[in-house]
C-alpha cells in the first residue's frame, strides 16, 4: 500500500563531521572550493533545506568546534534548527571504560553520540561528500512517508560514478533483490579503476560498474541507536586494543539484516558523487562545482 508523504513530520540532517581527514591533510571539512568559495557541506546543508529537512545536527570534535561553527554552522543556523554533538572519545555506549586512543571509534559512535538531540526519523551523511539534490529529496519523501521504525532506507549510488582518478575508495557494495530492498552491504576498503575495469584490490575481483554502493547516505529510525548500543558492547570486547579498529554502520545494518530485525529500501541515485578523498581530487570538485555555476545551480548559496 502507498503511503501518503506527510508533510508535517520532523526529519533530521545528522551530519558526520568529526573525522580526522588524515589522507587529505588535514580539516577536509572545512576545505573552500568553487567558485563561490564554500565547503561541500554548505552544498549538502542547501539541499537538505530544500528538500524539507527542519533540523540539522553536526556531529563534532570539541577540538575545532568554534572554526566549524564560523565557518559552516552559522549559515545552517540560518535555515534550520541548529544543534552540535561531540563525538567524545571517553564517552562510550553503554558506559563501558574508555580505551586510550588517537583514532575515532567510527561512524557507528558518531551516530550514536546524536542519539540525545535525535526523537524523529533522520538522514545520516557524511561532512566531506557531494550527494546532490536528487538524493535529499528522495530520502526526505521517503522518511516522510515511512510509518515503520524497521524500516530504514539507503542512497544508492553507481559505482563508478563514486571513483576517485587519484586512488582507491573505501565502498559499501549493496546487494539487492528485485524490490529493491537491501540483501546485503559490505564494506570494501580498496576498489580502484584497473584499465577497463573496476576491481575490488584486496580480492582482485571485478566488479559491475552498475552494482550500487552506500556512500554513507542512510535514512533511520531512531531504533538504530539501542542497536548500536548493543552491537558495540562485542565490538569493544573483541576489539578495543586494536588502535585503528572502527564499527562502521554499513555493519551494523547488516547485521540487523542478516537478523531480520530491519529492512532496507535502496533508493537509486542516478547522480555523480563526489568528494575529497586525496587532495588531488581538489581540481575534479573545483570543476564540477564551476559547471554547476555555468547551469545557474546553487546560485543562491
Amino acid at each position: 500500500m502507498h503511503m501518503k508523504t506527510d508533510k508535517n513530520k520532523k526529519t533530521t540532517l545528522l551530519v558526520m563531521a568529526a573525522g580526522l581527514g588524515s589522507r587529505f591533510g588535514g580539516l577536509k571539512q572545512l576545505a573552500l572550493l568553487g567558485p563561490r568559495k564554500k565547503t561541500l557541506l554548505h552544498y549538502s546543508i542547501h539541499d537538505a533545506a530544500r528538500a524539507g529537512f527542519d533540523k540539522i545536527v553536526f556531529i563534532i570534535r570539541d577540538s575545532f568546534a568554534r572554526e566549524f561553527r564560523d565557518a559552516v554552522g552559522k549559515e545552517a543556523e540560518e535555515k534550520a534548527e541548529t544543534r552540535y554533538c561531540f563525538q567524545d572519545m571517553n564517552r562510550l555506549p553503554g558506559g563501558l571504560p574508555p580505551v586510550e586512543r588517537e583514532k575515532p571509534w567510527g561512524t557507528a559512535h558518531a551516530i550514536w553520540s546524536a542519539r540525545e538531540e535525535i526523537d524523529g526519523p533522520f538522514i545520516a551523511i557524511n561532512a566531506d561528500d557531494f550527494y546532490g539534490q536528487e538524493a535529499f529529496v528522495k530520502l526526505h519523501e521517503f522518511l516522510s512517508a515511512n510509518d515503520d521504525e524497521r524500516l530504514f532506507g539507503l542512497a544508492g549510488y553507481r559505482l563508478a560514478s563514486t571513483l576517485s582518478e587519484n586512488g582507491s575508495v573505501a565502498r559499501g557494495v549493496c546487494s539487492v533483490d528485485d524490490d529493491h530492498f537491501l540483501r546485503r552491504v559490505i564494506e570494501t576498503p580498496r576498489i580502484a579503476r584497473d584499465g577497463d575495469e573496476i576491481r575490488d584490490l584486496a580480492s582482485g575481483i571485478a566488479l559491475d560498474p552498475d552494482t550500487p554502493v552506500s556512500m554513507n547516505f542512510w535514512g533511520f529510525t531512531p531504533l538504530l541507536f539501542d542497536e548500536i548500543e548493543r552491537q558495540f558492547a562485542d565490538f569493544y570486547r573483541e576489539r578495543r586494543l586494536d588502535p585503528k579498529a572502527e564499527m562502521y554502520i554499513p555493519g551494523v545494518v547488516d547485521k540487523m539484516l542478516g537478523r531480520g530485525e530491519v529492512r532496507v529500501k535502496v533508493l537509486d541515485i542516478a547522480a555523480r558523487w563526489f568528494g575529497v578523498t586525496y587532495k588531488e581530487d581538489t581540481g575534479l570538485v573545483n570543476d564540477a562545482l564551476e559547471a554547476f555555476e555555468r547551469q545557474g545551480l546553487y546560485t543562491d548559496l
